[in-house]
């Protein structure tokens, strides 16, 4: 099977609120009183879409700034991946603690609901950082800081859904989100 090149690009969405609407919400997931939002509908059903909403969130201008596009594991990755493809771009994993062969920089941090670790290798370039979700800012600000650390020059910041959880976090970190709650 040979690689068809796209002959055009995804049609523009119609309005974020469609893809909003693909977007389940699990009351008491991971645990009691966590209000878990399930992107796999939407991503199965507008992947292309949604990628095009995270895509159209920086000008051409920002985009010929960016060198390589980080994405947080494990749903970030795709996110990342998917943009790093479109736009040309490097993509680099930033990884749950003990998944990447040395060197490798790490910090712990504190979800709302545990505690985690990621790790990042070392690097250089203008790199945007990709997740799935925005909620307590403390993923985001540890991905931030520690790519900071590994060499890399974080010049934005990017999420699927921001859920709201935090706004005050979600203006300091300069998170762009495609799809905000709350």
């Amino acid at each position: 099977m040979r690689y068809r090149e796209r002959t055009s690009s995804p049609p523009r969405i119609q309005a974020v609120s469609d893809l909003k609407k693909l977007v389940v919400d699990v009351p008491d997931f991971p645990k009691p009183g966590i209000l878990f939002r399930d992107i796999g509908p939407l991503l199965r059903q507008q992947f292309q879409q949604a990628i095009s909403a995270m895509d159209e969130l920086f000008s051409k201008d920002e985009w010929r700034a960016i060198d390589l596009i980080g994405g947080i594991e494990s749903r970030g990755f795709m996110l990342a991946g998917a943009l790093a493809e479109r736009r040309g771009k490097g993509f680099v994993a930033i990884r749950k603690r003990g998944k990447l062969p040395p060197p490798v920089h790490f910090a712990a941090f504190t979800l709302e609901y545990g505690d985690d670790h990621l790790e990042v290798q070392p690097g250089r370039g203008r790199l945007l950082i990709v997740d799935d979700v925005f909620a307590t800012g403390g993923t985001m600000n540890t991905a931030n800081a520690l790519c900071t650390e590994a060499g890399f020059q974080v010049v934005a910041i990017a999420t699927l859904i921001d859920i709201g959880l935090n706004p005050a976090a979600f203006a300091a970190a300069g998170v762009r989100a495609a799809i905000r709650y709350g």
